[in-house]
């Protein structure tokens, strides 16, 4: 008997990639229609980030205090993005074999919904939203909208973002990889950032600190 055939009769595994075409290896290739769904939201995700990289760095009248966390967030995460698109395909044995095409469909509204959080909070922060770590001269306290709860929410919103690309690519090990470098990234960058608007606007950055949450709210 073929070997093939063999595995076909007998193996029950529903999570076999060998039988369930729906494994092999990512969601967005089980048709036309879910590839136009997932590298849509990528374009919604990747090309403002793009634009937003070109004119919203900070100038020759604000005071940099970098401190190297942009380099490594852009390092971070572009690995973060290679790990999870590699694992996808190389390690199938670590797909999401449960309800599968329904977590593709969650990952991309939590993609959509992050994209949304980020750039909402970036509006809500106006002139003071930069990629680098910037201290201007005047720098107010923000605490309208997802502010008034949480003091970092565009990094929650690009966090919720990598969450849902990896559920849309639909393997757990690429998901962990993405989570844990841009995580890795954020641990960095916002004690630096915390730090430097402490300094700049003293007493009242501190009890602000002391009345919100970092990136989820009642969480942390």
């Amino acid at each position: 008997m073929d070997l093939r055939l063999y595995v076909v009769i007998y193996s029950k595994d529903p999570g076999d990639v060998r039988l369930n075409p729906q494994l092999r290896p990512v969601p967005f290739l089980l048709g036309p229609i879910y590839a136009l769904i997932f590298w849509g939201a990528c374009a919604l995700w990747v090309l403002p980030e793009v634009v937003a990289w070109r004119v919203r760095r900070s100038t020759g009248n604000a005071e940099a205090r970098d401190k190297g966390s942009l380099i490594l967030i852009v390092i971070l995460w572009w690995t973060g993005i290679v790990l999870d698109f590699s694992l996808s395909f190389l390690l199938p044995q670590a797909a999401i074999s449960w309800k599968r095409t329904s977590v593709f469909f969650v990952g991309i509204c939590l993609m959509l919904s992050g994209i949304a959080l980020r750039w909402y909070s970036a509006a809500v922060l106006g002139k003071y939203f930069t990629f680098d770590i910037a201290i201007h001269g005047g720098q107010a306290l923000i605490e309208a909208g997802p502010y008034r709860y949480i003091r970092h929410p565009s990094y929650s919103g690009a966090l919720l973002t990598l969450l849902g690309f990896g559920l849309s690519l639909g393997n757990w090990a690429g998901l962990a990889a993405i989570l844990s470098c841009m995580g890795a990234a954020y641990a960095y960058r916002i004690p630096i950032e915390e730090a430097a608007l402490t300094a700049a606007l003293g007493e009242s950055y501190k009890q602000y600190v002391r009345r919100t949450w970092r990136l989820v709210p009642f969480l942390f």
